[in-house]
């Protein structure tokens, strides 16, 4: 039986449009693709997405979520040195983003056109990535492991060193031999810039 107007979510939508955007690409993937795939009219659709560009900026936004949420975790252990924390933080965003890439390629490659066309989705992630680093550094701070500073910027100077282990652009390097390595001595060169002693 077809799902009605009443059990037809957005979340149920989102998962949807992943699936025909996986199929078809973004060039071909439409609203009337979405509807055909739940089994009701393209107006229910647009009844929680006013426009497919609204669905397409959803469905974006929900993917890099959940990278966000996987690594709010690990920001917000307190538990953990401040010095495992970020070390930890910035492995799991590799990881996360690494796997994105290679586990699922069609997507990825969707992802990348459609990312282009969501900005601000993109800077809202950026900032909420760089602000959990942010808190790992005040916490460091705060508990004397890092020198003292400004860790707003110092956040931001890390994310944008690490770029080449988190931006999509360089994701055909994350499985060069050498990346691991890289990854580990970088890390390693900016937890000793960050220190005290």
């Amino acid at each position: 039986m077809a799902p009605t107007t009443e059990t037809l979510t957005a979340e149920r939508i989102l998962e949807a449009t992943e699936e025909v955007l996986r199929r078809h690409g973004p060039a071909k993937a439409t609203v009337v693709d979405v509807a055909r795939a739940l089994g009701v009219s393209h107006g229910s659709v647009y009844r929680h997405f006013r426009t497919k560009a609204a669905l397409r900026e959803a469905v974006i936004k929900r993917w890099l979520d959940r990278t966000s949420e996987a690594l709010a975790g690990i920001a917000a252990d307190e538990d953990r040195a401040p010095g495992d924390r970020l070390r930890d933080w910035l492995a799991a965003l590799f990881e996360a983003k690494r796997r994105k890439a290679y586990d699922d390629p069609e997507l990825f490659a969707t992802y990348m056109v459609l990312t282009r066309e969501a900005g601000s989705v993109v800077d809202e992630h950026i900032d909420d990535l760089t602000g959990q680093l942010t808190r790992i550094i005040e916490a460091g701070v705060a508990s004397g492991a890092f020198a003292a500073g400004d860790p707003a910027a110092e956040a931001r100077a890390v994310f944008q060193a690490t770029g080449r282990f988190h931006d999509p652009a360089y994701f055909t390097v994350w499985q060069l031999p050498e990346a691991d390595d890289d990854f580990a001595t970088l890390v390693e060169l900016l937890l000793r810039a960050l220190r005290t002693d």
